[in-house]
Protein backbone atom coordinates (compact mmCIF):
# COMPACT_ATOMS: atom_id res chain seq x y z
CA UNK A 1 0.00 0.00 0.00
CA UNK A 2 1.31 3.45 -0.86
CA UNK A 3 1.27 6.30 1.59
CA UNK A 4 -1.36 9.01 1.13
CA UNK A 5 0.03 12.54 1.01
CA UNK A 6 -1.68 15.37 2.86
CA UNK A 7 -1.91 18.98 1.78
CA UNK A 8 1.05 21.05 3.01
CA UNK A 9 1.00 24.49 1.37
CA UNK A 10 0.32 26.52 -1.74
CA UNK A 11 2.73 29.04 -3.28
CA UNK A 12 1.67 32.06 -5.32
CA UNK A 13 4.07 34.01 -7.50
CA UNK A 14 3.19 37.68 -7.18
CA UNK A 15 4.29 41.16 -8.09
CA UNK A 16 2.03 42.52 -5.36
CA UNK A 17 3.48 40.99 -2.17
CA UNK A 18 2.19 43.46 0.45
CA UNK A 19 -1.42 43.37 -0.77
CA UNK A 20 -1.33 39.58 -1.16
CA UNK A 21 0.19 39.14 2.33
CA UNK A 22 -2.40 41.36 3.96
CA UNK A 23 -5.27 39.74 2.03
CA UNK A 24 -4.31 36.15 2.88
CA UNK A 25 -3.66 37.02 6.53
CA UNK A 26 -7.14 38.62 6.69
CA UNK A 27 -9.03 35.91 4.80
CA UNK A 28 -7.37 33.01 6.63
CA UNK A 29 -7.05 34.79 9.97
CA UNK A 30 -3.38 33.95 9.61
CA UNK A 31 -0.06 35.50 10.42
CA UNK A 32 3.37 35.88 8.84
CA UNK A 33 5.96 33.36 10.02
CA UNK A 34 8.81 34.73 7.91
CA UNK A 35 9.20 37.44 5.29
CA UNK A 36 12.03 38.96 3.28
CA UNK A 37 12.23 40.74 -0.10
CA UNK A 38 11.46 37.60 -2.10
CA UNK A 39 9.47 35.25 0.19
CA UNK A 40 6.61 35.44 2.65
CA UNK A 41 5.35 32.44 4.63
CA UNK A 42 1.87 32.57 6.21
CA UNK A 43 0.14 30.10 8.48
CA UNK A 44 -3.19 29.85 10.28
CA UNK A 45 -2.70 26.58 12.17
CA UNK A 46 0.05 24.36 13.60
CA UNK A 47 1.87 24.02 10.24
CA UNK A 48 4.93 26.26 9.77
CA UNK A 49 3.38 27.64 6.57
CA UNK A 50 0.25 27.02 4.50
CA UNK A 51 0.53 29.90 2.01
CA UNK A 52 3.78 31.18 0.55
CA UNK A 53 4.27 34.22 -1.62
CA UNK A 54 7.17 34.30 -4.06
CA UNK A 55 7.89 37.86 -5.19
CA UNK A 56 9.00 38.13 -8.78
CA UNK A 57 11.89 40.49 -9.51
CA UNK A 58 10.21 41.24 -12.87
CA UNK A 59 6.82 42.93 -13.27
CA UNK A 60 3.88 40.51 -13.43
CA UNK A 61 0.43 40.95 -14.90
CA UNK A 62 -2.69 40.27 -12.85
CA UNK A 63 -4.39 36.94 -13.64
CA UNK A 64 -7.21 37.27 -16.17
CA UNK A 65 -10.06 34.88 -17.04
CA UNK A 66 -8.02 33.95 -20.12
CA UNK A 67 -4.94 32.92 -18.13
CA UNK A 68 -4.24 29.21 -17.82
CA UNK A 69 -3.61 28.70 -14.10
CA UNK A 70 -4.90 26.95 -11.02
CA UNK A 71 -8.43 28.28 -10.53
CA UNK A 72 -8.77 28.27 -6.74
CA UNK A 73 -7.65 26.91 -3.41
CA UNK A 74 -10.37 25.75 -1.01
CA UNK A 75 -10.52 25.87 2.78
CA UNK A 76 -13.13 23.92 4.75
CA UNK A 77 -14.86 24.87 7.98
CA UNK A 78 -16.49 22.32 10.28
CA UNK A 79 -19.88 24.03 10.55
CA UNK A 80 -22.05 26.50 8.64
CA UNK A 81 -21.96 28.88 11.59
CA UNK A 82 -18.14 28.97 11.32
CA UNK A 83 -18.37 29.79 7.61
CA UNK A 84 -20.92 32.53 8.28
CA UNK A 85 -18.79 33.92 11.12
CA UNK A 86 -15.79 34.16 8.75
CA UNK A 87 -18.04 35.79 6.13
CA UNK A 88 -19.05 38.46 8.68
CA UNK A 89 -15.46 39.04 9.78
CA UNK A 90 -14.33 39.53 6.19
CA UNK A 91 -17.39 41.58 5.19
CA UNK A 92 -16.63 43.95 8.06
CA UNK A 93 -13.13 44.37 6.56
CA UNK A 94 -14.77 45.11 3.19
CA UNK A 95 -13.75 41.72 1.76
CA UNK A 96 -16.80 40.20 0.10
CA UNK A 97 -17.25 37.05 -1.97
CA UNK A 98 -17.32 37.32 -5.75
CA UNK A 99 -19.95 34.59 -5.74
CA UNK A 100 -21.53 32.17 -3.26
CA UNK A 101 -22.72 28.80 -4.55
CA UNK A 102 -24.96 26.07 -3.17
CA UNK A 103 -23.02 23.27 -4.86
CA UNK A 104 -25.03 20.64 -3.01
CA UNK A 105 -21.95 18.70 -1.99
CA UNK A 106 -20.57 21.89 -0.41
CA UNK A 107 -21.83 25.34 0.53
CA UNK A 108 -19.18 27.69 -0.81
CA UNK A 109 -18.11 31.33 -0.87
CA UNK A 110 -15.54 32.34 -3.49
CA UNK A 111 -13.29 35.34 -2.86
CA UNK A 112 -10.79 36.89 -5.31
CA UNK A 113 -7.29 37.66 -4.07
CA UNK A 114 -5.45 40.84 -5.19
CA UNK A 115 -3.82 38.95 -8.08
CA UNK A 116 -7.18 37.64 -9.35
CA UNK A 117 -7.16 34.03 -8.13
CA UNK A 118 -10.11 32.55 -6.26
CA UNK A 119 -10.12 31.26 -2.70
CA UNK A 120 -13.08 29.07 -1.78
CA UNK A 121 -14.31 29.07 1.80
CA UNK A 122 -16.68 26.14 2.26
CA UNK A 123 -18.34 23.53 4.38
CA UNK A 124 -18.89 19.95 3.34
CA UNK A 125 -22.60 19.18 3.34
CA UNK A 126 -22.07 15.46 3.95
CA UNK A 127 -20.26 14.05 6.98
CA UNK A 128 -19.59 10.83 5.09
CA UNK A 129 -17.45 10.99 1.91
CA UNK A 130 -19.33 8.04 0.40
CA UNK A 131 -22.63 9.93 0.71
CA UNK A 132 -21.04 12.98 -0.90
CA UNK A 133 -19.84 10.83 -3.79
CA UNK A 134 -23.30 9.25 -4.13
CA UNK A 135 -24.83 12.74 -4.27
CA UNK A 136 -22.36 13.74 -6.99
CA UNK A 137 -23.44 10.69 -8.99
CA UNK A 138 -27.14 11.45 -8.45
CA UNK A 139 -29.73 13.27 -10.57
CA UNK A 140 -29.68 16.71 -8.86
CA UNK A 141 -25.93 17.08 -9.25
CA UNK A 142 -26.02 15.55 -12.73
CA UNK A 143 -28.57 18.14 -13.85
CA UNK A 144 -26.46 21.06 -12.53
CA UNK A 145 -22.99 20.25 -11.24
CA UNK A 146 -22.29 23.85 -10.23
CA UNK A 147 -25.53 24.74 -8.45
CA UNK A 148 -27.29 28.04 -7.85
CA UNK A 149 -25.75 31.19 -6.44
CA UNK A 150 -26.97 32.42 -3.07
CA UNK A 151 -26.91 35.70 -1.16
CA UNK A 152 -24.72 35.34 1.96
CA UNK A 153 -26.60 38.14 3.74
CA UNK A 154 -29.89 36.28 3.16
CA UNK A 155 -28.31 33.09 4.50
CA UNK A 156 -26.96 34.89 7.55
CA UNK A 157 -30.36 36.50 8.23
CA UNK A 158 -32.16 33.18 7.80
CA UNK A 159 -29.76 31.44 10.19
CA UNK A 160 -30.18 34.21 12.78
CA UNK A 161 -33.95 33.89 12.40
CA UNK A 162 -33.80 30.21 13.30
CA UNK A 163 -33.39 28.42 9.97
CA UNK A 164 -31.66 25.09 10.46
CA UNK A 165 -28.32 24.23 8.92
CA UNK A 166 -30.00 21.34 7.10
CA UNK A 167 -32.48 23.73 5.47
CA UNK A 168 -29.82 26.21 4.36
CA UNK A 169 -27.30 23.78 2.88
CA UNK A 170 -29.73 22.24 0.42
CA UNK A 171 -30.12 23.74 -3.03
CA UNK A 172 -33.87 24.44 -2.90
CA UNK A 173 -33.18 27.21 -0.35
CA UNK A 174 -30.99 29.03 -2.91
CA UNK A 175 -33.20 28.52 -5.95
CA UNK A 176 -35.41 31.28 -7.32
CA UNK A 177 -33.16 34.22 -6.51
CA UNK A 178 -32.20 36.85 -9.06
CA UNK A 179 -28.43 36.34 -8.91
CA UNK A 180 -26.02 35.92 -11.84
CA UNK A 181 -25.17 32.48 -13.16
CA UNK A 182 -22.28 31.43 -10.89
CA UNK A 183 -20.39 29.77 -13.76
CA UNK A 184 -20.18 33.16 -15.50
CA UNK A 185 -18.58 34.63 -12.36
CA UNK A 186 -16.21 31.68 -11.86
CA UNK A 187 -15.02 31.80 -15.46
CA UNK A 188 -15.00 35.59 -15.77
CA UNK A 189 -17.24 35.44 -18.80
CA UNK A 190 -20.26 37.21 -17.33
Amino acid sequence: MTATPKFAHVVFQTGNPAAMRDWYCAVLDGHVVFQNDSLCFITYDEEHHRVALLTSPAPLERRTPKTAAAHHVAYTFDHLDDLLERYELLRDQELTPAVCIAHGVTTSMYYRDPDGSFVEMQIDNFADPEKATAYMNGPEYGADAVGPAFDPEAMLAARRSGASVDELIHRPWALGNDLPDPMLVLTGTG
